[in-house]
């Protein structure tokens, strides 16, 4: 492979470090990126003895983490679950990820967060992060300061006689979205701990030696262009791509019109430094889409129908799972249907598409085929009278027929107000480290968070991402710091 010239390379490219003059800082384990993966990163990093220097491209850490729900995705029987009066176990979790979080959901990555969810619960507390035990009924995100809820589809068919059912959304207790409130914990025990932290600085390029292992970065700060070495490792903490239309279009073109949730740095900088550097990405097509149609959660009492009116799914999984079965089965245009007894105000970007005093005149305004929304409904309502779903098991208390006029069509699946982030990244190992095509590791280079494939491959449950995030960041940053070097 020839050098590149100079120092001015693209971030998928690498610099020399025979061609680096002189460093200008240096450190045990260089953390690029000060989201809650970063931050997880370089607390465990000082903890295991090495000097670590964080650079933030912001003025501040925080990153997408920061303006999130605060929500974790934590079992196998967390002091939250038992004092709300749940069972559960590293196995019922495990079987019900594996389940969900597919197709070819990663089982060691997955097999390792059951396996330790409970201590690393504990983990955040010890850093300041608080949870409440009280339970909240009333849907996957509190807006109150409860802290524990379903999140997922665990109640839902199939999965729910895959797994024993148990909440396992852990939200810091805060009223509202508190992702502020868990990176200002996170923040303060960076600076408790000693981490040294490079603000308005983005990194360009990484810094490999002659056997291809990655020894430091290439970082802008101030307007300065700066070379920094790292003795053991540099961790990738950049979080994803969703920010990057390029990006988006190459990789997950069928969210391209979706809303993109995260903040602008979510470029794929970190992915495309860890491809120059011989990484593997993969899963890169993944992404969430949110399907926004259960605020209220009565409103899953509804019907949900594609534009042949039929129904395609059970009204009460989790809002991702209907996301994807809608943008990537349906062609992102599905309605659902309510009657005047079941509807509420919506707090969501829903709007009524059409009113009706019966599905034929809904089938019109629609230009839905005519009588199958008709026979849709009329088979539906005969199904719920009975307390009964044979076609997709919507449980129960779920389940009730519509037939108060007026009826109501909700448009609530056009892409843009659809939600949307990516999920897939660089191919990790559980302890970090970035592998290349053909199964070998990037001798110093870790990566955690977006900038990484982590425990959903396609499936989704809300608190995953930060789960991911602090648990692999931990150990990216462990590892980082343990590594021996000749």
């Amino acid at each position: 492979m020839e050098k590149p010239e100079g120092r001015n390379v693209g971030m998928s490219e690498t610099q020399w470090a025979s061609d680096i003059a002189n460093w200008d800082d240096e450190t045990d384990v260089l953390v690029i990126g000060l989201g809650a993966a970063g931050a997880s990163a370089s607390l465990e990093a000082t903890a295991a003895g090495a000097d670590v220097l964080a650079v933030e491209c912001a003025s501040g850490g925080g990153g997408t983490s920061a303006t999130s729900h605060g929500q974790f995705y934590l079992g196998g029987g967390t002091p939250i679950q038992q004092a709300c009066g749940f069972e559960d176990s590293p196995d019922e979790m495990f079987a019900y990820l594996m389940a969900s979080c597919g197709p070819g959901p990663d089982e060691a990555k997955i097999r390792m967060f059951c396996d330790h969810s409970v201590e690393h619960f504990h983990w955040l507390v010890d850093h300041g992060v608080k949870f409440k035990a009280s339970f909240y009924a009333d849907g996957t995100d509190p807006m109150t300061d409860d802290s524990l809820s379903y999140t997922g589809n665990e109640l839902a068919h199939p999965w729910c006689e895959l797994a024993r059912p148990a909440p396992r959304g852990h939200t810091v207790a805060h009223e509202g979205p508190s992702g502020g409130r868990l990176m200002q914990s996170l923040l303060a025990a960076i600076g408790s701990a000693g981490v040294r932290v490079l603000p308005d600085t983005r990194c360009q390029t990484l810094v490999v030696d002659r056997n291809r292992g990655v020894v430091g970065a290439v970082v802008r700060s101030v307007g300065q262009q700066r070379c920094l070495r790292a003795r053991r490792g540099v961790v990738l903490a950049t979080g994803g791509f969703i920010q990057n239309a390029e990006m988006v279009a190459r990789h997950a073109p069928r969210v391209q019109a979706c809303m993109p949730t995260g903040c602008e740095t979510d470029d794929g900088s970190g992915i495309l430094m860890g491809l120059g550097a011989g990484g593997e990405a993969i899963r890169m097509e993944a992404c969430l889409v949110v399907l926004p149609f259960v605020s209220p959660i009565g409103l899953r009492r509804g019907v949900l129908v594609n534009r042949q009116g039929q129904r395609f799914v059970n009204e009460d999984v989790y809002q991702a799972r209907a996301g994807e079965l809608a943008l990537y089965a349906q062609g992102g245009e599905v309605y659902l249907i309510v009657d005047d007894a079941i509807f509420e105000p919506t707090d969501l970007p829903s709007e009524v598409l059409a009113v009706g005093e019966d599905m034929t005149e809904l089938e019109a305004a629609l230009d839905i085929p005519e009588a199958s929304l008709t026979h849709t409904l009329e088979r539906y309502n005969r199904d719920a009278a009975r307390g009964e779903d044979p076609l997709f098991h919507k449980a129960p208390q779920y389940l009730t027929p519509l037939v108060h006029p007026p009826f109501a069509a909700l448009g609530c699946s056009e892409e843009a107000r659809c939600p949307s982030f990516t999920l897939g990244g660089l191919h990790t190992k559980p302890n970090g480290e970035v592998v290349t095509p053909d199964g070998r590791i990037v001798p110093g280079l870790y990566a955690a968070g977006g900038a990484a494939a982590g425990l959903a491959a396609q499936g989704y449950n809300s608190g995953i991402s930060l789960s991911d995030a602090t648990f692999f960041g931990r150990r990216a940053g462990a590892e980082a710091a343990r590594r021996k070097v000749p």
